[in-house]
């Protein structure tokens, strides 16, 4: 059944980007669940929509970029002036806050031979079909942390944050941008809850009530301990008193004289 309703997303994704559209897409429920998330968007990649712009024989790249609502419209630019496509980071641009910055970089993907439906039922390679069809901005925790990095940096976005997203087609020979999307919509990244405001299904208890709970579980505890003790308590006198009575009793009969036979 979950397989299927997979296949279903898959059909709805072709469909959309034989729609041609211009702007970057979060993914589909069906395909990223839990998304966005706190420090994480999965957008779809653009199957389809630089056709028109690939020509034979030459190579292409498709870069991603990331920017915080709050960026002004002067600065979404991601071009220079004569077409070179900025390689501003994250660091550079305060994590998209000044900027845009180059949150990815990736092969134009293949809209003539798509992974294969199929695929999508097999455990060992649905990750790698997801991965062919999606891209997660903010999926790598150590980048900006170690001096080895070379790639592009992709850290984690800011939680309870707007962005918005744009891919650009890029001559890899000639290093020139030579198509891109609008900027997407808005999309902003979960916030976090409060302790207090934790859902603690079943119970739907707030924070109070399971520090109450965890109290009485304490006090219950210790009851039935006490409870235990004195039954213990109890046996172990009832059995000594039992010992003392049948110890007093051979020693009497013990003492008691015994009856001589008289001789004829």
């Amino acid at each position: 059944m979950c397989s299927h309703c997979v296949v279903l997303a898959f059909y709805c994704l072709g469909q959309l980007c034989a729609g041609q559209s211009l702007k970057p897409q979060i993914a589909a429920p069906e395909l990223a669940t839990n998304n966005p998330t706190l420090t994480t968007v999965a957008l779809e990649k653009p199957f389809c929509v630089f056709d028109s712009s690939l020509y034979p024989n030459k190579s292409y790249v498709i870069y991603l970029y990331a920017m915080k609502e709050s960026a002004s419209a002067i600065s979404s630019l991601v071009t220079t002036t004569n077409s070179k496509p900025l390689n501003s980071t994250f660091q550079q641009t305060s994590g998209g806050k000044l900027g845009p910055y180059k949150a990815a970089m990736f092969n134009v993907p293949n809209c003539a031979s798509p992974p294969k439906f199929t695929d999508v039922g097999d455990v060992n390679k649905v990750s790698d079909v997801l991965k062919q069809y999606l891209f997660r901005v903010g999926d790598d925790g150590t980048c900006l942390y170690d001096p080895n990095f070379l790639a592009v940096c992709n850290p984690p976005l800011t939680p309870d944050t707007t962005y918005r997203f744009k891919y650009v087609l890029v001559d890899s020979t000639e290093g020139i941008m030579k198509d891109q999307t609008l900027w997407s919509d808005p999309i902003k990244t979960r916030r976090a809850k409060l302790p207090l405001k934790i859902d603690t299904w079943p119970g739907r208890r707030s924070g109070g009530m399971i520090v109450i709970t965890s109290i009485l579980s304490v006090l219950v505890f210790l009851l039935l301990a006490g409870l235990l003790a004195s039954v213990s308590s109890a046996v172990m006198g009832s059995e000594a008193a039992s010992a003392e009575t049948k110890h007093m009793s051979q020693t009497i009969q013990e003492s008691e004289p015994r009856p001589q036979l008289s001789s004829e």
